[in-house]
């Protein structure tokens, strides 16, 4: 007994536990980044063409597409017209806008005037239902939207011409399987980014979606143990939508009187700065429904991005992900390359004496090939020769700055969307607060060097979900 309490003290002991989990961590790790790359080489590198797009009107399901408009987004008239080109035959288009002066009516016009057989109307004008400007401005589209399936897409997004068609075969997959299934309530689809215009922020961002972000995001769907949804594309249905209030409590448990009262469909998510995870989660759990990917891509053309901007974009997420998933923010360093295979490093120098710079080398090497690998089957084409020593800096600086950003973002709770200042409530919930963004001005150094990249000015404007 003696002996063995000796053992569990000696000081040999503690470090290699924590040298064994660390390497069983760093495990996990690749093993769930293998899933993520796997899946996108098999869900994206062949799009079959649904037999909906060339099916009666009469006979499928008709969809309301809606896109709500704030100024002009990087590509915005080719982003629009993606949805007036869907092979489809039963869909309605529905452009929203908040305000008269708003500077994609133009555009918005021009389309519909270039396509008088589609169906497609503008609506002015927003309806306040909460803080989310996104929100206020789906809502009145989302009342007068004529068919129950309902198509939200981002006014950055753009989609190939078979997307719609294919999104609705998943919508409307059979659920008697054996075993059998959940009905499918949301379709939502990966977000596949470029940077045509250069800018710093932009190339930042873009290595970001197109790799670790989209492999993780692939292989935590594709296990499909919890909701997670980006919003820039997503296809659900109105009528289940207004069964849900956002509490995220099965709704056998708040059928109730007192939930008679409260605010159901997409008017309850007014106060989420992140609505549309809120929605999936709310269908997800609410409702115990579940979510599929889409075979396509949501294409993200990002205009004037500064470092700063990138910075504080992805400051602003992680503090409203802090208040909705706090464990999953609080790991969220450890599945960040430089941590993880600073780990595994140590772990491997200690159990196996292998050199830590030898390590380091095979580790990085691998696991930019892999990053690579998912650009690879989102874009449909391997990274242009042209563009890859500027992807391979971009790449080294989002890693080099994850950490930084995330003890940024853990050490506040106010963030800026769209010009205004929020304070980040419990689950995710914020309220406007007064000010403009001082904090910002520590990064005015980083708006100088990002000057040097910048080679056209541009109008966009961000339109962040």
């Amino acid at each position: 007994m003696e002996t063995q309490l000796e053992l569990d003290q000696s000081p040999s002991f503690f470090p290699f536990i924590f040298a064994t989990i660390g390497l069983v961590w760093y495990v996990v790790l690749w093993s769930i980044g293998l899933l993520g790359c796997r899946t996108g080489r098999r869900r994206y590198r062949m799009r079959p063409r649904s037999p909906l797009a060339t099916a009666p009107p009469g006979s499928i399901p008709g969809v309301s597409i809606l896109r709500p408009l704030k100024g002009l987004d990087a590509n915005l008239y080719e982003n629009l017209e993606s949805t007036f080109a869907q092979e489809y035959p039963n869909f309605e288009i529905i452009l929203s806008v908040a305000d008269e002066q708003d500077q994609a009516l133009p555009i918005a016009r021009d389309l519909i005037s270039k396509y008088p057989n589609i169906s497609a109307r503008i609506i002015i004008g927003e309806e306040v239902v909460g803080v989310n400007p996104k929100v206020n401005n789906l809502i009145r589209s989302y009342r007068e939207a004529i068919h129950d399936i309902l198509w939200v897409i981002d006014s950055g997004v753009s989609i190939a011409p078979g997307t719609l068609a294919r999104s609705v075969d998943l919508l409307e997959s059979p659920t008697h399987t054996r075993p059998p299934k959940r009905r499918v309530a949301l379709i939502h689809h990966v977000p596949c980014v470029s940077a045509p215009e250069g800018f710093l922020g932009s190339r930042i961002e873009e290595a970001f979606l197109n790799t670790n972000h989209a492999k993780m995001y692939l292989a935590i769907n594709t296990v499909s143990i919890e909701s997670c949804v980006v919003g820039k594309s997503n296809l659900y249905r109105r009528s289940d939508l207004e069964r849900v209030n956002g509490s995220l409590k099965p709704r056998a448990h708040t059928e109730s009187n007192d939930d008679q009262d409260c605010t159901h469909g997409l008017a309850a998510f007014g106060k989420f700065l992140a609505e549309d995870n809120m929605i999936a989660s709310a269908l997800w759990h609410e409702l115990d429904l579940r979510h599929d990917l889409s075979c396509d891509v949501a294409h993200n053309a990002i205009g004037k991005m500064s470092l700063s901007d990138y910075v504080w974009r992805r400051v602003r997420w992680i503090r409203v992900r802090k208040h909705m998933t706090l464990a999953a923010t609080i790991m969220e360093p450890f599945t960040e390359n430089l941590m993880a295979s600073s780990i595994a490093a140590a772990s491997l120098r200690y159990l196996f004496g292998i050199p830590i710079w030898l390590f380091l080398v095979v580790h990085h090497a691998a696991w930019l090939w892999v990053d690579l690998d998912v650009y690879e089957s989102l874009a449909g084409h391997p990274l242009p020769a042209d563009r890859r020593w500027w992807f391979f800096t971009a790449w080294c600086l989002r890693e080099l700055l994850a950490l930084p950003i995330w003890f940024l973002a853990m050490l506040g709770n106010e963030v800026i969307w769209r010009g205004k200042k929020y304070e980040v409530l419990r689950a995710g919930e914020v309220k406007g607060t007064s000010g403009g963004g001082n904090h910002r001005r520590l990064f005015t150094r980083w708006r100088q060097l990002d000057s040097h990249y910048q080679p056209l000015p541009s109008s966009h404007s961000d339109s962040d979900t």
